[in-house]
C-alpha cells in the first residue's frame, strides 16, 4: 500500500471501527480514536505535497492494482498538481471537524466520529481514483455517510433535506454512469480516465458526453438553477455536515469538469463555455443577490458559498492560465474560508440554539476573542486582500479580463455584493450594544474552539499571504491541461 491507500483507507478503517463500539458507553475512548486517526490521515498527506515533483504534469504516487479483472476495472490511483491539494484539504478538514464535534454530539458519538472518518476516506478516493469506475464508486459512496450525518444529527426538517440532498445529486450522476459506459466501449474495454483524455471522439459524441458529466457535476457544484438543495441542507445539517458540505463535498463537481468534461471533451467545452460562463455570472450575481436578504445566518453562508463557486467554473471556461489556477485556488481558499464561517454559526449555535440574525446583537462585548477570528474569516468572504478569499477570486478576474473586460467586470460585482451581505451580517450580529438576555449570558471561547479557529485563521493569513507554494504545485498541470484543452480531437 502506498501513500494514497493509506490516506484512503486509514480514516475507512477506523470509521468502521468506531461504528463497532457501541453507542455512548466508549464516547470518551471513541473521541480519541477519532482524533488520532484523523490526525494520523492528515499526517500521511504531507509528504504528498512535501515530495511533489512539480516539473511534471504526470500522475504521481501511482498506484495500479487489478481489481475486477474480467472487465479490466483496476485499483489505480494517482495525484497530479490539480488534485493533491485537495486530498491535503480533505484531512485538514476531517480534523477540525472531530475537534468541532468534541463536546457539542453527546448521543451517538461512535456513528457521528464514524460517519465522517468514512466520509473523510472516500472523498480523499474521489480525488486520488484515475480508474472511472472506480472514481464513479467512490463519487456515489460520498453519499450515504453525508445522507446519514444530516438525517441522524440534523435540524427539525432534516429528513427532507437529506433525502433532497440524496435524490439531486443522485439522480444526476446516472448520465455520468452512461457516459463512463460508453467512454470504456469506446477505448476497447479500459477504465482508464487517462487513456480517455486521448480518445478521438466526434463532436455529437463530445457534446453528449459534456452534457452527461454536466448533469453530474453542476448538481455538485452546484450551479445555478441546480442548486436549491444545498440551502436546505446546509440549514439542517449538523455544523460539522456543513462545513465538510462546503469545504470538500462542492469540490467534487468542480474537479470532475476538469478530470472529464475539459480533457475528454474539449471541443465541446469551448463550444458550449458560453452557457457555462453565463450560469456562473448569474451564480455570482443572482445569488449574491439572494444572500443579501437572508435573515438566517448559515441560509446567507450557503447562498454565498454558490456564488464563490460561481468563480470557480467562470475561471475554468475562460481557457487561461491565469483563469484555471485562479479557479483551483479559489476552490482550496474557499474550503478553508466558508468552513471557518459555518464553525463560527455553530458556536453561537451551541450557545443560544438559533441561527436568525435578529437573535442576537452585540456579540463582541460578551466574546471578543470570538468576534476577532469571525472579523478574519467575514473580512475572507469578502475578498480582502491578504486573505485566503482574495487570491483565488482577484487570479479569476484578471484571467476574466483577458478573455473579455466586460465579462470581468460581471464578475467583480460579486466582490460588492460578497461585502455587503457578510459585512451586514456581522454588523447586526456582533456590534453595537447587546440586544438581549440571551447575548448577554454569552460566554467567550473556550480552548477547544479557539484551537479549531485558530487552525484555519492560519490556514486562511498562510495562503493570502503567501499562495506561492500552492500556484508552483498546480502550474505545470494546469498549463498541460491548457494544451491538451487547445488541441481540437476533430482534426
Amino acid at each position: 500500500m502506498g501513500l494514497l491507500s493509506v490516506a484512503i483507507w486509514l480514516p475507512i478503517f477506523a470509521g468502521t471501527l468506531l461504528l463497532a463500539l457501541g453507542r455512548d458507553e466508549h464516547a470518551s475512548m471513541v473521541r480519541v480514536i477519532a482524533l488520532l486517526a484523523a490526525i494520523a490521515s492528515f499526517l500521511v498527506t504531507i509528504p504528498l505535497v512535501t515530495g511533489f515533483d512539480t516539473g511534471t504534469a504526470a500522475m504521481q504516487f501511482q498506484e495500479n492494482l487489478p481489481w475486477i479483472s474480467r472487465f479490466n476495472v483496476r485499483y489505480a490511483l494517482g495525484v497530479d498538481g490539480i488534485s493533491v491539494w485537495f486530498v491535503l484539504l480533505t484531512a485538514f478538514i476531517t480534523v477540525i471537524v472531530v475537534i468541532a464535534g468534541w463536546e457539542v454530539i453527546t448521543q451517538r458519538v461512535n456513528q457521528y466520529m464514524g460517519a465522517f472518518l468514512l466520509l473523510s476516506g472516500l472523498l480523499v478516493g474521489v480525488f486520488c481514483a484515475v480508474d472511472g469506475l472506480l472514481f464513479y464508486v467512490f463519487f456515489e459512496a460520498t453519499l450515504i455517510p453525508m445522507y446519514i450525518i444530516i438525517g441522524v444529527w440534523g435540524g427539525p426538517n432534516r429528513v427532507y433535506a437529506a433525502f433532497k440532498f440524496f435524490l439531486y445529486t443522485l439522480l444526476g450522476s446516472l448520465l455520468m454512469l452512461v457516459a463512463l459506459v460508453y467512454l470504456y466501449i469506446k477505448s476497447g474495454g479500459s477504465f482508464d480516465i487517462l487513456a480517455w483524455h486521448k480518445l478521438p471522439l466526434p463532436m455529437n459524441a463530445q457534446a453528449l458526453l459534456f452534457f452527461a458529466f454536466f448533469a453530474a457535476f453542476s448538481v455538485k457544484v452546484p450551479m445555478w438553477p441546480v442548486h436549491t438543495w444545498l440551502p436546505d441542507a446546509h440549514v439542517e445539517a449538523p455544523t460539522g455536515g456543513s462545513v465538510v458540505l462546503a469545504a470538500i463535498m462542492l469540490k467534487l463537481g468542480a474537479y470532475g469538469f476538469l478530470r472529464f468534461s475539459m480533457p475528454i471533451a474539449p471541443d465541446a467545452s469551448r463550444e458550449w463555455a458560453w452557457l457555462i460562463i453565463g450560469l456562473s455570472l448569474i451564480a455570482v450575481i443572482y445569488i449574491g443577490l439572494v444572500a443579501l436578504v437572508q435573515q438566517d445566518m448559515k441560509k446567507l453562508v450557503a447562498y454565498s458559498s454558490i456564488a464563490h463557486m460561481g468563480f470557480v467554473t467562470l475561471g475554468f471556461f475562460i481557457f487561461n492560465e491565469l483563469g484555471v489556477s485562479g479557479g483551483i485556488v479559489q476552490m482550496i481558499s474557499h474550503g478553508f474560508v466558508s468552513g471557518a464561517m459555518f464553525l463560527c454559526i455553530g458556536v453561537l449555535y451551541d450557545r443560544v440554539h438559533s441561527r436568525d440574525i435578529a437573535a442576537y446583537g452585540g456579540v463582541v462585548n460578551t466574546m471578543p476573542k470570538f468576534t476577532a477570528f469571525v472579523m478574519l474569516f467575514a473580512m475572507a468572504n469578502c475578498g480582502l486582500p491578504g486573505t485566503a478569499g482574495f487570491v483565488g477570486e482577484w487570479m479569476v478576474i484578471l484571467g476574466a479580463v483577458q478573455a473579455n473586460f466586460w465579462l470581468a467586470a460581471l464578475a467583480a460585482t460579486a466582490l460588492v455584493f460578497g461585502a455587503a451581505y457578510t459585512l451586514w451580517m456581522v454588523k447586526r450580529v456582533y456590534f453595537g450594544a447587546v440586544a438581549n438576555d440571551h447575548v448577554k449570558a454569552l460566554t467567550d471561547i473556550n480552548s477547544r474552539e479557539f484551537l479549531m479557529l485558530a487552525l484555519l485563521a492560519v490556514a486562511v493569513l498562510w495562503m493570502g499571504v503567501y499562495p506561492k507554494p500552492f500556484t508552483d504545485v498546480m502550474h505545470v498541470s494546469v498549463t498541460e491541461l491548457l494544451r491538451h484543452v487547445a488541441v481540437s480531437k476533430l482534426n
